[in-house]
């Protein structure tokens, strides 16, 4: 289930593509310079974005003549499509000053932040029960819809942003089936794992969490041969060895370690290694 905006009149989603509604109510932002804009505002997070910074974010190197005033234009269409959505607002929520732009929304307006938060949250609280640790990041996650943004590239704040927020959801699901884990569902995260290590080869903690559930699945000869694959590519790619960690979890798989048994702390060899 999606984390509620509660209150918000407004809402903006940029973890896929960009959607902006009110009160079931959706605006097309159209445009790409016009999306690039939006997105900008959105991951300054209500700081005031300077015009210097939006005119290398929508143009680069290769600006129009009258920056300034093309600039503006987008910003007048972007305000009017944003004032369709909220007639009753008493100021729009794109505020203009002499120095730049910044977007008014409130944490709860903006899915990024909604899933920042309830990661932090997570994070910040380790004795919070697995379950409730599994809900939310669960909840968190339910808001990717994509890549960030649709896939929309901008300039630096745009691309930065979006390598943010990818790390975050990385971080969000190594932190979610380590929980998962130690809830004793080994078996059925098998196939989401198996899917991820396969889009992200690369990553070492996703292989571990991997090689676990299948160990704890009754699966030894597929968990070492994983291992041996992320061995191989580490090899070819990187030109290294797999880390201490991971090859303290294959030790241990080959020496059936009794904290890798179903709903043991297999994070106690994590830190071990």
């Amino acid at each position: 289930m999606p984390i509620s905006v509660g209150g918000a009149v407004a809402k903006f989603s940029i973890l896929g593509p960009v959607v902006v509604e009110a009160r079931d109510r959706v605006v097309e932002i159209r445009g790409a310079l016009r999306r690039i804009l939006l997105i900008a505002l959105l991951v300054a997070e209500g700081r005031l974005v300077p015009v210097e910074s939006l005119i290398e974010e929508l143009w680069a190197s290769s600006p129009p003549r009258n920056v300034e005033n093309a600039l503006q234009a987008h910003v007048s269409r972007l305000r009017r499509s944003l004032d369709l959505l909220e007639p009753e607002r008493p100021v729009p929520r794109l505020e203009l000053f002499s120095t730049g732009y910044r977007l008014a929304a409130n944490p709860d307006e903006i899915d990024t932040s909604a899933f920042l938060r309830a990661l932090e949250e997570v994070r910040q609280n380790p004795a919070m029960a697995p379950q409730e640790a599994v809900r939310r990041l669960r909840s968190a996650l339910s808001l990717w819809r994509g890549e960030p943004f649709g896939g929309v590239s901008g300039g630096q704040l745009c691309s930065l942003a979006a390598a943010r927020y990818q790390e975050s959801r990385v971080t969000a699901l190594e932190l979610l089936f380590d929980y998962e884990l130690r809830l004793g569902r080994h078996s059925t995260i098998v196939p989401e794992l198996s899917e991820l290590v396969g889009a992200a080869p690369l990553n070492e903690r996703l292989c571990e969490q991997l090689m676990v559930a299948l160990y704890r699945s009754g699966r030894q000869t597929d968990a070492l041969a994983l291992y041996r694959q992320m061995r191989a590519r580490l090899n070819e790619e990187l030109g290294v060895e797999p880390s201490p960690t991971l090859q303290a979890y294959e030790r241990a798989i080959l020496g059936h370690h009794p904290i890798l048994a179903v709903r043991a702390d297999h994070l106690a060899l994590r830190m071990s290694a």
